[in-house]
């Protein structure tokens, strides 16, 4: 059998999205946690930019998480999470997409990171970078509810597709954040959907072996060379 593995760091919101479907798949995988090596020679052989997860099934390699968790979708066995009927399919695709540009980097990358990563590093956190992201993860959230607030289930209706692994790890670290606390309760439909997510036996399983939140050592490069600007 063909060896499995995950290349990343733990609280990884990209890797946690492969972790997941991975999980729900019952695919068995390895964890190579890259945080002693990120940005260094180890690392930049799998990602030539930088970044995780990259995913290794046998002799082939891939990074990017939207092709990572298509492949894994159509190569292993068990339920399928990528609908069939092309609509469906698309409007996966297009939930996809709004989490690659509208809610990750306004929800982790400005909000999260300033309050959780770099406070936890001794580093301050630069409160224009936060109320520049607000007004926008505000949207993504008037957005979403709008989706769900038909009664329905998942993104696209009964039944779970990518679309909401993709955009459960974004909002359980925004829900961490005293802006994502005082933010959510606005939106009950969505808060229903993150608690059906956060109920799933996927999830929960996941969790139970993630290992206990530390400080993310190499985000201290991230403030120097990639921080947000309002």
């Amino acid at each position: 059998m063909s060896e499995t593995i995950v290349y990343g760091f733990p609280r990884s919101t990209f890797v946690n999205i492969v972790r997941l479907v991975l999980t729900h798949k019952d695919v068995v995988y390895r964890f190579e946690d890259l945080e002693p090596v990120m940005g260094r020679s180890e690392h930049l052989a799998l990602h030539p930019f930088n970044r995780v997860p990259i995913f290794r099934h046998g002799d082939f390699t891939v990074y990017e998480t939207r092709a990572i968790v298509g492949y894994i979708d159509e190569v292993f066995a068990g339920v399928r999470l990528t609908p069939q009927n092309p609509h469906a399919r698309a409007r996966m695709n297009q939930w996809i997409g709004v989490v690659d540009s509208y809610v990750y980097p306004y929800m982790i990358y400005h909000v999260t990171h300033e309050r959780l990563v770099f406070p936890e590093l001794g580093i301050a956190s630069d409160d224009k970078v936060v109320a520049h992201a607000l007004p926008k993860v505000e949207n993504a959230l008037v957005t979403i509810e709008r989706e769900l607030a038909d009664g329905r289930d998942y993104l696209l209706g009964p039944e779970l597709s990518i679309a909401d692994f993709y955009l459960l790890p974004s909002t359980f670290a925004f829900s961490l954040t005293e802006e994502g606390k005082a933010m959510y309760p606005k939106f009950p439909a969505f808060c229903r959907w993150r608690e059906r997510m956060e109920s799933l036996p996927t999830t929960q399983k996941l969790r139970a072996i993630l290992p206990p939140r530390q400080p993310i050592a190499h985000a201290r490069e991230w403030a120097k060379s990639h921080r947000p600007k309002y």
